[in-house]
């Protein structure tokens, strides 16, 4: 990802990806400051229903923001927290698949709280591009990036 713009197209891919299947699972990206973590979470917000509706914004100091799409989005960033637990509710808010939930700064939450079906998008700077790695957890998020989003060709 070599600018602001192709990380928004990426987050724009990953949105329509989920939106093709249906499927919510919650997504975990970890990266340093000024990565993109927000900018690929606004390409994800734009491409769901309801997306252009949405100011998103990284959530640092009230650590969730909902954002008006189908589904709804909950945007959580665990900065702040730097290795505290979350409270009940944020916990409770990461295992809903009725709802798109993208969590900014996730290497600060413990894994037992990450739920089983989950996607993980590392985002690191180099030099003066991005590079991101996606990594699909659970067998329903498996199989919905092999079957709805990069399918074989025939």
């Amino acid at each position: 990802m070599p600018d602001h713009n192709s990380t928004l197209q990426l987050g724009r891919e990953t949105g329509l990806c989920f939106i093709r299947r249906d499927f919510f699972p919650a997504v975990f990206f970890r990266g340093e400051l000024g990565a993109g973590k927000t900018t690929m979470i606004r390409g994800i917000v734009s491409a769901l229903p309801g997306g252009e509706e949405a100011e998103v914004s990284s959530p640092s100091f009230n650590l969730v923001n909902i954002y008006p799409t189908r589904p709804e989005t909950v945007h959580v960033d665990l900065y702040r927290l730097q290795g505290a637990d979350p409270d009940e509710d944020v916990v409770e808010m990461l295992t809903g698949q009725d709802r798109l939930v993208l969590v900014e700064w996730s290497e600060y939450l413990q894994s037992c709280h990450l739920p089983e079906d989950r996607v993980e998008i590392s985002i690191e700077l180099d030099n003066d591009s991005r590079k991101a790695q996606i990594a699909f957890y659970g067998e329903a998020s498996i199989r919905m990036i092999t079957a709805h989003c990069f399918p074989k060709k025939r």
